[in-house]
């Protein structure tokens, strides 16, 4: 019962993606379907991930189960997509790696913490302000 499990997790806005890698054959599911039969937009910003990985280290043999709550399709997708590189960072401990999914692109590893911007009071928007109708 020696099987490695690795656990971690991504956010974007609203939306919070938990990974789970075993080893195994090179199955991904995300959501529990599996990643062939997801549409295009999603599973291109997954494939990317493991591309690079596969690039890399040439090895696949892990399964990935990805499930997604909260937010937005594409905010899903993102917190999916930080939380399966953090994922596969650690199980392979490949400093290589790290080096080339942050020059890629550095949100691969390091989330993305901007928020919407709270509504003032007496305003209608976050930034609008009142019209003065003097002058």
């Amino acid at each position: 019962m020696n099987e490695k499990k690795i656990v971690k997790s991504g956010k974007r806005k609203t939306a919070v993606a938990r990974a789970v890698l075993t080893e195994g054959t090179g199955v991904v599911k995300i959501n529990g379907e599996n990643y062939n039969n997801l549409h295009e937009f999603k599973r291109l910003s997954i494939e990317e991930v493991l591309r690079i990985n596969q690039r890399i280290t040439n090895n696949t043999k892990f399964n990935v189960d990805i499930t997604t709550k909260g937010g937005g399709e594409k905010s899903q997708i993102e917190a999916a997509r930080l939380a399966l590189a953090r994922a596969i960072l650690e199980f392979t401990k490949s400093k290589t790696l790290r080096e080339v999914m942050i020059s890629y692109d550095k949100h691969m590893l390091i989330a993305d913490v901007r928020r919407k911007e709270m509504y003032k009071p007496g305003d209608s928007k976050a930034r609008r302000k009142r019209q003065k109708s003097y002058r």
